[in-house]
């Protein structure tokens, strides 16, 4: 596989949209990114995963998937190694990042919808309290 491979099948997901972060290509779903080609000089892709789903792409198959080094890593940012990934293996890489990307897109969205709701229905509470007999 290659960056041309890797661009194909991140943009086959629904709502999957090409962007650029500090000059690498990305690819977002919702605004909000769940891979990239930062590392594309150097062979890699890039997936936005959870610690839980890194430790088991690198244990499953350490001759493809790796940590990315430093704190990025520990947050489970994970590289790929295309030449050495099949298509099956790097469409199921690239979909679970991105699948966990619309997940945590829908709990942000839902956790704002009640953050903004408490907000309003706080307000009526605290005009009622002033104001008891309107």
């Amino acid at each position: 596989m290659n960056a041309k491979d890797f661009r194909r099948i991140a943009l086959s997901f629904e709502g999957a949209e090409e962007g650029s972060h500090m000059g690498a290509v990305d690819f977002r779903v919702g605004g909000r990114i769940f891979a990239t080609l930062a590392s594309v000089k150097q062979g890699y892709g890039n997936l936005m995963l959870n610690l839980e789903q890194q430790k088991g792409f690198v244990e499953d198959m350490p001759e493809v998937f790796l940590p990315i080094a430093g704190g990025w890593g520990r947050m489970g940012m994970t590289h790929i190694r295309l030449a050495e990934a099949s298509e099956d293996v790097l469409e199921g890489a690239l979909r679970t990042a991105w699948k966990l990307r619309v997940e945590k897109n829908a709990k942000g969205s839902a956790k704002k919808w009640r953050v903004a709701t408490k907000g309003k229905r706080g307000n009526a509470e605290s005009a009622k309290t002033r104001n008891p007999h309107p």
